[in-house]
Parts: C-alpha cells; sequence; structure tokens
C-alpha cells in the first residue's frame, strides 16, 4: 500500500508499507517527485530488488562477525579469515555502516595494504572483503557491493619447486626416526600433512596395497587437536601405496605405539603431533641434509606429483590421487611441469616421413 499526501506546511508526503509490513516515508517538495520516487519503490519490490533504507545502517565489522560465524569453514580458515579481518579490515571500515563505504574506500584500503603486503595476500583479503559485501546485498542490506572495478597489483604466478630424488633421499636420512615414515609417506601418496598426520592403523589396506584418506588431523590455535574432514569432499580418496611407504610403515608401527584414535603418527610422548614441531623438525634435518633453506613439508606433495607427470600419467590420474577438486586445478599448479608438446610435435612428423624419400631429397636439393 502506498500513498501520496499533501502536508500543512505544503509539503508532500509519500509513503508504503514494505514486504515485512513496515511503514516508510519520505517528504518532497513537488508532488511529482514523491510519486516517481514511489514508482521506484514498487518497480524494485517487483523485482526483488529492494533495499531497506534502514538496513545499511549495520555496521560493517558487525556483519562481518555475523556472516562469518554463519559459514562453514575450517576452524584453520576461520581463524585466518577472523584475524584478517581483524589486523587488516576493521580498523579501516569495521565502525561504517554498509551503506556507507563507498568504492573509493574500497580502492584506497586495497592500495594501502599493497605497500606493506604481497600481492598474493592483498588479493585474498580483497576476495574476502568482496564475499561479505555480496553477502550484504544478497541479504538485502545494500543495492550494490563497492567491490567494483578495484585496481590491485598483478599477481606474479608462482611455480611449485619440487625436489629431486636425491634430494628427498638425503632428508630422509636426515630425518628423526621418529618422523622417517612420516616424510616417506608424504612424498609417495602425495597426501596433505594433515592427511598424513591424521591416517590411522585401519586407512592403511597392506594387503590391496592402498591408503585411505578419510580424515585429517586438525589443530589450530584455541580449538582442541581432533579428527575432522579432509579438506574438500574430492580429498576422500584411495591413493595406491608403493612398497617402500608401506615397509616404512610398517616398521614404523612395529617401533611405535599408536597415537590418540588411533593414528599411526605421534609425537614422543604419544599425543598428537604439533605442526610447529613438525616444521622445527624439518628445517633442522634439511640443514643436517646441506639442503636449500627453505624447504617445506607442502614441497614432498609437490614432488608426489611431479614424479607422477613424469611417469606419463595423465591430468586426470593427477587430479585424482592429489584429491583435487578437478583436473583444472591440477593444471593451473603443475602445468609447467608437464613436458612441452614442442619436440613431441617434431618427433610424431619426422617418424611418421622418415621413410618418404620425396621429402629427404626436396630438403637436400634446396
Amino acid at each position: 500500500m502506498a500513498s501520496v499526501q499533501r502536508r500543512p506546511d505544503g509539503r508532500w508526503r509519500a509513503r508504503y508499507r514494505d514486504t515485512g509490513d513496515k511503514e516508510h516515508a519520505r517528504h518532497f517538495t513537488r508532488k511529482a517527485d514523491a510519486e516517481r520516487w514511489l514508482d521506484e519503490i514498487r518497480s524494485d519490490l517487483v523485482r526483488g530488488t529492494y533495499v531497506d533504507p534502514a538496513a545499511g545502517r549495520v555496521l560493517f565489522a558487525d556483519f562481518a562477525r555475523t556472516w562469518l560465524e554463519a559459514q562453514p569453514h575450517r576452524a584453520g580458515t576461520a581463524l585466518l579469515y577472523e584475524r584478517t579481518l581483524r589486523l587488516h579490515v576493521y580498523p579501516r571500515i569495521g565502525d561504517r555502516p554498509l551503506a556507507a563505504v563507498r568504492r573509493s574506500d574500497i580502492q584506497a584500503l586495497i592500495t594501502s595494504s599493497g605497500k606493506h603486503l604481497a600481492p598474493k595476500t592483498v588479493e585474498n583479503h580483497f576476495r574476502l572483503i568482496k564475499a561479505i559485501f555480496n553477502a550484504a546485498v544478497e541479504d538485502q542490506l545494500i543495492a550494490v557491493s563497492p567491490c567494483r572495478k578495484i585496481a590491485r597489483q598483478p599477481v606474479a604466478p608462482s611455480h611449485v619447486v619440487p625436489l629431486s630424488v636425491d634430494q628427498v633421499e638425503r632428508l630422509v636420512a636426515a630425518t628423526p626416526q621418529h618422523f622417517r615414515a612420516l616424510v616417506i609417506t608424504a612424498v609417495g601418496t602425495g597426501l596433505r600433512q594433515g592427511e598424513v598426520l591424521g591416517l590411522r592403523g585401519q586407512d592403511v589396506d597392506f594387503l590391496r596395497r592402498e591408503v585411505h584418506v578419510r580424515h585429517q588431523l586438525v589443530s589450530v590455535p584455541g580449538v582442541a587437536a581432533h579428527l575432522g574432514p579432509p579438506k574438500t569432499a574430492s580429498s576422500l580418496r584411495t591413493v595406491p601405496a608403493p612398497a617402500f611407504v608401506l615397509q616404512a610403515l610398517a616398521e614404523h608401527v612395529r617401533l611405535f605405539p599408536p597415537g590418540p584414535f588411533g593414528m599411526i603418527f605421534s609425537n614422543t610422548r604419544g599425543s598428537f603431533v604439533n605442526r610447529q614441531s613438525l616444521h622445527r623438525s624439518l628445517a633442522a634435518a634439511v640443514r643436517t641434509a646441506g639442503l636449500p633453506a627453505g624447504i617445506t613439508f607442502h614441497q614432498l606433495r609437490h614432488t608426489y606429483a611431479s614424479l607422477l607427470i613424469d611417469g606419463g600419467e595423465s591430468v586426470t590420474v593427477v587430479a585424482d590421487r592429489m584429491g583435487h577438486k578437478n583436473a583444472t586445478e591440477t593444471l593451473h599448479t603443475y602445468s609447467h611441469l608437464w613436458p612441452s608438446s614442442d619436440d613431441k610435435t617434431r618427433h610424431v612428423l619426422d617418424k611418421a616421413f622418415a621413410t618418404v624419400d620425396a621429402l629427404h631429397a626436396e630438403s637436400a636439393h634446396r
């Protein structure tokens, strides 16, 4: 219901009720302006694009906290997002109403962040901010998102660097015996760190020579360590286990008792493996082995993928073994490791025409 009425002071009062039966009113000097405004409101209501004028008064920080709590994020992701917002976003726009944040405010925030943060980090911050404002639009708190046409520094492509077989052998030899099978399993199956740490005895089928990825160890500050689901639905998978991995696991199980929940790997006290402790142990092994500083546990996973690619496995097989969402993710990460098709093209054509004398004669004549 909507109407336009003249007030004693000569102005025109336009009023309407929204879909929640809440009344709204606005005053105009001219009747035509009041009617035009009501026509726009009616159109928005019909199209489903109506936004309550008072809804945008919600502060960005209040909406962001509510949004974050409602997301089905893993504990580590939620913690990362909360820290990003608290340290880098709330100080700039946290106390601003959603409707008061302009595109120029977002641009200023991103530009300022780019002065002391890496382009990739800034891009991740922008995507988080954009997701929050998109949610505000979907909730009809604001009409449009201010995260439009925001200039950012280009993110330089980064190529993963796998280890050589020799480097892996040296690293394994330098790793303390308690973690040696863990490193071997990672490089021989391509499991993520949390997936390896979360392996239980029943997840390894020694007869069928398979490793079943069903859980991962979740350990983040403020949350008790526990077994949780893998990173994504596609991370649930069965990976063929080579003989050297099964031998290392069998020897580990013989020497060390299982940890909590029957997990194969535990620390020296029989509890969960602390990621920071594992990183320190790996860094010490890298130094002992005389390897380049900065080698990470995740590079073992990259090494596994590079060996599959070097062995001629297809992109779909590599994607399945790695637990990627699709082959596109695999190509995006490892495309530079696949051999160039140029030499293969030359070889195929040279082989096809190797017996054609006319081509050889023509080439010699020229």
